[in-house]
């Protein structure tokens, strides 16, 4: 009976045994692929991670744009066995809503982040807590050290380093480096066996032309008049006339690019060249230079404009004040609407035309920059009876702040048109320079003549009787352009009464330039005229400028002035 009874027990473990090894066989064999993946699917994971991206500097090489050490906070929500507790200790930590924390901590999903780019400090003090299911990865984030500076220009990136404005965007595939795959590994109890890589190798950099200090100086100056005059927004561009090198690029309203979803869609568009205006008074250096380059006026032409105002169809021109006779050279300095008209009209339709997009009005600049306008001027063929008048004196085309700036560039450069640009240089992380950029000149457009004649004449704007004085800036000539334009009011489709864009644009010193200056403030309060508005704005942003950029005064250079120490004062 008893070796019966071993007998079966004998034959039940081998039968056991028997049906374990083919279950194994079975998992070994048959699952093994299977089985393997799903291990894989716990144990590791794969996620995409971007190396540092390269920096951005000013013309002088101070950092704009850097990269700081930063760690990701990610969770394996099948790991979490009490994600109520991990939820709200990740909670606590990160500043994210408790209740999405554990909506994600509760998800059959395989690997969530957290938070991305956490600061150092924090990090370290979350990863001592040893929470269950949560690793973290070493990253870099983008952080721009001079906050609201050139942010317009600069851009920023999103949080996976994606770029969304300025150069960051336009110059992404220089700036972004290689995208590097991270094996996120833990073993059976969820302890980390490997995480992250090497993160200091980055992409290439940029050297832009702006300089910092000029910069500042321009922003400071919009910020002043924004206050002053309760403005709506300002634009100034600084840019160097012979090889359209952006010194400065400002706008207000304005953002910080630390922190750019703190801020309205419209603080951080780029208003120098996203928006079209009318130009007003300071498109009618296009009108003179035609005149003068087609040979039917002279400095010393007449123009009769003593009515005060002039009829084109049915439309009635008036000038801001009473003149009798006055010469060519009087009508641009005192900005008189009448005569410029008359000037217009000793040119044709076609030939004006050609004249406007020789200076580059109508096409985009080609500066380096996304979401340049191109603005608008209409074909000669589908001009008004008024369009020509109308144009003469800067209405019915848009223009941008940039555009305006370059045409004044090509009066002071000897009558080239440059393209503007924001980046100096290509430059790899070790230092050496991969591209250079410098258009040079670009198109002859008007001859050197007319240019110096209407450099005369730009001068005269500024002095006595002109309508500029407070543009003027101690010791240098300034050349320039007052504007004062009426815009439409969207409630009637007229132009309104009561909202203006006053505007400045020139260059210093005038003899030999060392910058242009566009200064365009929309909508200002109390006052409205260019000359009073923008001008002052334009010689505080010159004054400051030429003494950062060490400018000899004008009356140094053209007197034999010497300068001496007395040790006795």
């Amino acid at each position: 009976m008893e070796n019966r009874r071993a007998a079966i027990l004998s034959t039940a473990v081998m039968f056991g045994f028997l049906l374990v090894g083919i279950r194994l066989a079975d998992l070994m064999l048959l699952d093994h692929d299977v089985l393997a993946a799903k291990a894989r699917n716990q144990q590791q994971v794969m996620v995409d991670v971007a190396v540092n991206r390269g920096l951005i500097l000013d013309r002088r090489g101070r950092a704009l744009a850097m990269n700081v050490d930063a760690y990701s906070v990610y969770g394996r929500p099948f790991r979490v066995k009490n994600p109520g507790e991990v939820s709200a200790a990740l909670s606590d930590a990160t500043g994210r809503s408790y209740d999405k924390v554990l909506a994600s901590m509760r998800s059959n999903r395989n690997f969530i982040w957290v938070k991305r780019k956490m600061e150092t400090g924090s990090a370290e003090r979350l990863k001592g807590l040893g929470l269950e299911g949560v690793g973290f990865i070493p990253e870099s984030k983008r952080t721009y050290p001079k906050g609201r500076l050139a942010s317009h220009l600069i851009g920023f990136v999103g949080v996976d380093n994606q770029p969304l404005e300025g150069v960051e965007l336009r110059y992404n595939e220089d700036l972004r480096g290689e995208i590097k795959k991270v094996l996120v590994s833990k073993d059976a109890g969820g302890r980390t066996l490997s995480e992250g890589f090497d993160v200091q190798s980055r992409g290439n950099g940029l050297v832009l032309t702006i300089d910092e200090g000029l910069q500042y100086i321009s922003e400071q100056a919009l910020d002043r008049v924004i206050e002053r005059w309760e403005a709506v927004s300002a634009i100034a561009i600084m840019m160097d006339p012979y090889n359209g090198e952006i010194l400065a690029m400002a706008s207000r309203p304005t953002y910080d690019l630390n922190d750019p979803g703190g801020y309205k869609t419209s603080s951080r568009r780029n208003r120098a060249i996203t928006d079209p205006y009318e130009p007003g008074s300071t498109f009618k250096v296009v009108t003179a230079a035609a005149a003068l380059e087609e040979a039917v006026v002279t400095p010393a032409t007449e123009f009769d404009v003593s009515d005060g105002f002039i009829d084109v169809g049915s439309m009635r021109v008036y000038d801001s004040r009473r003149q009798d006779r006055i010469l060519f050279t009087e009508v641009i300095k005192t900005s008189s609407n009448v005569g410029t008209i008359q000037v217009g009209s000793l040119i044709d339709n076609r030939t004006f035309h050609e004249y406007i997009s020789k200076f580059g009005f109508g096409s985009r600049t080609g500066v380096d920059l996304p979401g340049e306008a191109p603005g608008i001027v209409r074909d000669y063929k589908r001009w008004s009876k008024t369009s020509h008048a109308a144009i003469s004196i800067g209405y019915e085309v848009a223009v941008t702040p940039l555009q305006i700036l370059r045409a004044y560039a090509a009066v002071a450069n000897g009558g080239w048109l440059v393209t503007p640009h924001v980046v100096k240089e290509i430059v790899a992380s070790d230092g050496t320079v991969l591209k250079q950029f410098n258009p040079g000149l670009g198109e002859h457009i008007i001859s050197t003549h007319t240019a110096n004649t209407l450099k005369d004449i730009l001068i005269s704007v500024t002095q006595e009787g002109g309508t500029a004085r407070e543009a003027a800036v101690s010791g240098n000539l300034v050349a320039g352009k007052t504007g004062t334009t009426r815009l439409i009011d969207p409630d009637t489709g007229e132009y309104s009464h009561e909202r203006y864009v006053s505007s400045f644009v020139g260059f210093v010193p005038a003899d030999n330039p060392r910058f242009a200056l566009v200064v365009v403030v929309f909508e200002p309060k109390k006052q409205y005229y260019g000359g009073r508005v923008a001008a002052p704005v334009f010689s505080d942003i010159a004054s400051q400028a030429l003494a950062y950029m060490n400018v000899p005064r004008d009356d140094f250079r053209n007197e034999n002035v010497l300068l001496v120490r007395n040790d006795e004062f």
